[in-house]
């Protein structure tokens, strides 16, 4: 076997010019290389973003009311509930419509069969409307600071308590007879147009309206077909808003409201609502504010 031949001997290496500073930027064994951005795009949304869980429960209660089976009929005023009627020799419960009155189809003629699918249990019905009515005002009034988590977080607590002890027929009798209830064919009325508005709107509207953070300059683009604004970066500064907890923590899951800053004697404020994943963008976007480009993990 023969030995390698040793590498020729070059010498020690060239001398560095007067006043050179020695810059090291060696990749430590192991450590994944870093990506360099230049550019980070920062969109806001509207608040119809913070709308998900209405859709979600919608869904989620139509399937439990397929999953039950329940059927309810549409039947005359005054029928009567006859019970242990004898029919074919069994005893059943049977309906008894007034005199006169008929259990036919609207303009069909024929006998109506039971043909809604609805849950005898009205907890869905007030479930649903308590996350419809939380959402409405917590998507439409903003409480910055802990009051509306303290506020919303009694009022699910209350309305699921009552839900788990079966307490709301009780509540509901007593003021009048209420009976909230919805067949599943409702709740995916409202389910399916509100999840492809939520998608459409999030996905390809909201993202009409956004600020690019480039080198050194800064876009805003108010909407498509709009005129392009461009400042430069310097002296600006990006903030975020104080938090909505609710709306921005638990409805939002991490969104917030940026405040860019122009320097100059003309400075202007430009403000994102409702940006996603704020907390990181506004700690790239800081720095390339002060950098003409920013290197992250």
């Amino acid at each position: 076997m023969s030995a390698a031949t040793p590498p020729p001997d070059t010498g020690p290496p060239p001398a560095p010019p007067p006043g050179a500073v020695p810059v090291y930027n060696v990749q430590p064994p192991g450590e994944q290389p870093k990506r360099k951005i230049n550019y980070i795009v920062v969109y806001g949304h509207s608040n119809l973003l913070y709308w998900w869980p209405v859709w979600l429960m919608s869904f989620v209660l139509a399937g439990v009311t397929y999953f039950e089976g329940d059927q309810m009929a549409v039947v005359p005023r005054d029928t009567e509930v006859r019970h242990d009627v004898q029919i074919d020799g069994q005893p059943r419960d049977a309906l008894l419509a007034p005199p006169g009155e008929h259990f036919t189809a609207p303009n069909e003629g024929r006998p109506t069969m039971p043909g809604m699918t609805v849950s005898r249990n009205n907890n869905l019905g007030v479930l649903f409307v308590a996350t419809l009515l939380v959402v409405a005002i917590a998507s439409t009034i903003l409480l910055r600071g802990l009051v509306s988590l303290v506020a919303v977080v009694i009022l699910i607590t209350l309305v699921v308590t009552f839900a788990l002890f079966g307490w709301w027929n009780d509540i509901l009798l007593f003021l009048g007879g209420l009976d909230i209830r919805m067949n599943a064919a409702g709740y995916l009325a409202i389910a399916i147009p509100l999840f492809i508005a939520w998608l459409l709107v999030v996905c390809v509207y909201d993202r009409q309206h956004y600020i690019v953070f480039d080198q050194g300059q800064i876009r805003y683009v108010q909407e498509v077909g709009d005129s392009e604004v461009v400042i430069q970066s310097e002296g600006a500064v990006v903030e975020k808003k104080r938090n909505d907890v609710f709306r921005h923590w638990l409805l939002g899951l991490g969104t917030g409201d940026l405040v860019v800053r122009t320097g100059g004697a003309h400075g202007q404020a430009i403000e994102l609502e409702n940006v996603i994943n704020v907390s990181r963008k506004l700690v790239v976007v800081n720095q390339m504010v002060k950098e003409k480009a920013v290197t992250v993990e």
